[in-house]
């Protein structure tokens, strides 16, 4: 998969978020987007993902060769986020079910793999709302970096983990991150120190 920015920019109102990017990203490499908050960083994600489009500019999408229309971006990519709301009424086990509907499974992965990536067997029906914020982010990673797609999007991973959960990520980026084009969001080093390239937001205001 291939992702060209081509000067891109985004404002609100009157005020630019950011402004004049050029940048390539490219399957089988990692990118960290930098910045302080408040800097832009995670629309500039929402941009790249084609759920905000950009003020200026424009953006190409490409797998294959072939261009991605805007309407089916979303089949080719997966993303974690905090601010990424799951269904709290819903069990881990309705969770897994519901998002796979929409995603494909990595090969020779089931649900049962997903729930024993999680740690979370005796908890795969107890309703996510009773879960802890470090549960939810978890499994949101869980369901992102388990979908069988080129593009793997994820902004501010380790929110709300401890170390412990960090270190999960972590081991997950080197078992699932292999030959896809995974994207990081942060202003947090030990997220994104194994990118290969980076783009900080602020040199684009």
């Amino acid at each position: 998969m291939r992702i060209s920015l081509q000067n891109i920019g985004r404002r609100f109102n009157r005020d630019w978020i950011f402004r004049g990017i050029d940048f390539d990203f490219e399957q089988g490499h990692s990118y960290a987007i930098l910045g302080p908050n408040g800097s832009g960083k995670s629309t500039l994600v929402q941009v790249i993902a084609g759920s905000l489009s950009p003020s200026e500019g424009s953006i190409n999408h490409s797998n294959k060769g072939k261009n991605i229309p805007a309407e089916e971006i979303f089949q080719h990519l997966s993303f974690a986020s905090p601010y990424l709301e799951l269904v709290q009424d819903f069990s881990l086990d309705e969770t897994i079910d519901f998002h796979f509907k929409f995603k494909k499974l990595l090969p020779g992965f089931n649900k049962q793999k997903v729930v024993e990536l999680l740690g979370f067997e005796k908890y795969l029906h107890r309703q996510i709302k009773n879960y802890s914020s470090g549960m939810k982010q978890r499994v949101k990673l869980a369901l992102a970096f388990c979908s069988d797609t080129p593009l793997l999007l994820l902004d501010e991973p380790t929110a709300n983990l401890d170390t412990q959960g960090s270190e999960w990520y972590l081991d997950l980026i080197q078992q699932f991150s292999k030959d896809r084009l995974t994207i990081i969001c942060s202003n947090q080093l030990h997220e994104y120190e194994f990118c290969e390239e980076r783009l900080n937001v602020v040199d684009y205001k």
